[in-house]
């Protein structure tokens, strides 16, 4: 282990996801790019005159050229009040007309941003504004996107936080790390260049994590991470629930197609199998039961998994395609998959010849594994072919509906 890896983080110290150095950066001169601060608000009337008032400090102490744009979600509890009174010239708040949600407001706000860079925060004071500085440094030492991270070392949360919660941010950490090594891929707090958009093909975001599909879809390589301690909300309502985790999900699924392609396609299509194999073996055990032969039995766990197999896999494996017609797509599936059945059927039969001291579901098992693949490439290039979208169009629709 290098010895970097043993020297503690200074108040302005940044965690590489790359190599887990912490770096200990020299003092740098004031932050000389422009800034806005993006934060997406929904019923946030009671946090934003606090929020103001920091980052109103934030400015005065270190000399920023910082505006902020507050766009709220028609919350119709006296945010714009509250913003007007606090009397701020570099502060605005929009009332949005698109569609509600965290990530569409945040992709507006960037859109209308004016600074050189953005910075994303949420508006419940989790996130410390004072650390906004340590995130221009970190840009302006090569960073290509910034963090305010809880998992680094100096990073921390309220005492509040239960082992429910503290699991739940770790599954959803673990979930991500296929798609990038950041500690705290979770984060609402980040920083980064508004030119740097323009390295995405698209943008369409589910749910909250508006970072993780940053960070992948503009292909980022180099990104810091911030220590900050992330308070609890001490005002208003949080808005995490549990349809907003489900979302999370989908916006996963969605960046593992993006960054993993037919890889992605084909781990969806074998956990679909293993879903088929299960109502294959209950079909084939049910016929076994009724007294049909082992041909006939075996016929019959193959005919019914074919069936959801194919409901399965144009809802979810190749969502994409599930709003075209769906006999014509059935008739097409039962024909791709008729090699893989016959080859299945056959292997199965010559297993359970071969052995026949096992039960008929050990040869099912063999024979199911032995016709998935050609099942998956006719599906997948056949049946459910992609239609390439065009350099910088947003997906119209969500693939899971």
């Amino acid at each position: 282990m290098c010895s970097a890896c043993d020297r503690s983080v200074s108040p302005g110290g940044v965690v590489s996801d790359q190599n887990d150095l912490v770096a200990t950066p020299t003092p740098a001169p004031t932050p000389t790019p422009t800034v806005t601060v993006v934060v997406p608000t929904y019923r946030e009337a009671q946090n934003l005159p606090l929020l103001l008032e920091r980052l109103a400090g934030v400015r005065r102490e270190h000399g920023l050229e910082l505006d902020l744009l507050i766009m709220d979600d028609r919350s119709g509890d006296g945010s714009v009040e509250a913003v007007a009174a606090a009397g701020h010239p570099w502060a605005t708040l929009i009332e949005r007309t698109g569609r509600r949600g965290l990530s569409p407001a945040v992709l507006e706000g960037i859109e209308r941003a004016r600074g050189e860079v953005v910075v994303v925060m949420d508006a419940d004071l989790s996130h410390p504004p004072e650390r906004i500085p340590d995130m221009l440094r970190a840009l302006a030492g090569g960073r290509e996107f910034v963090m305010g991270s809880r998992y680094v070392p100096g990073g921390t949360t309220d005492a509040g936080w239960g082992v429910y919660r503290w699991l739940n941010s770790r599954i959803a950490t673990w979930l991500a790390r296929p798609l990038t090594a950041v500690r705290d891929p979770m984060s609402g707090f980040f920083a980064m260049r508004r030119a740097d958009l323009k390295r995405a093909a698209f943008l369409n975001p589910v749910g909250y994590k508006i970072a993780l599909e940053l960070i992948v879809k503009c292909r980022l390589k180099d990104v810091g991470e911030v220590p900050i301690h992330f308070a609890d909300r001490q005002l208003g309502e949080s808005k995490l629930n549990f349809k907003e985790q489900l979302k999370y999900l989908q916006h996963l699924r969605r960046l593992y197609l993006f960054r993993y392609g037919t890889w992605s396609h084909l781990a969806q299509f074998l956990v679909v199998g293993v879903t088929g194999l299960a109502v294959n073996l209950a079909a084939l055990t049910l016929a076994l039961w009724a007294g049909a032969s082992d041909p006939v039995a075996v016929a019959a766990g193959i005919g019914v998994s074919v069936c959801t197999n194919f409901w399965l896999n144009r809802r979810f494996t190749f969502s994409y395609a599930k709003h075209g017609p769906v006999l014509r797509q059935f008739a097409g599936f039962v024909a791709a998959s008729a090699g893989g059945a016959a080859l299945n059927y056959v292997v199965t039969l010559q297993v359970n010849a071969a052995r026949p001291t096992w039960p008929l579901q050990v040869a099912a098992v063999i024979g199911v594994a032995a016709g998935t693949l050609v099942n998956f490439l006719v599906n997948r290039y056949l049946v459910f072919p992609t239609h390439k979208r065009k350099a910088g169009e947003a997906l119209a629709t969500d693939p899971l509906g």
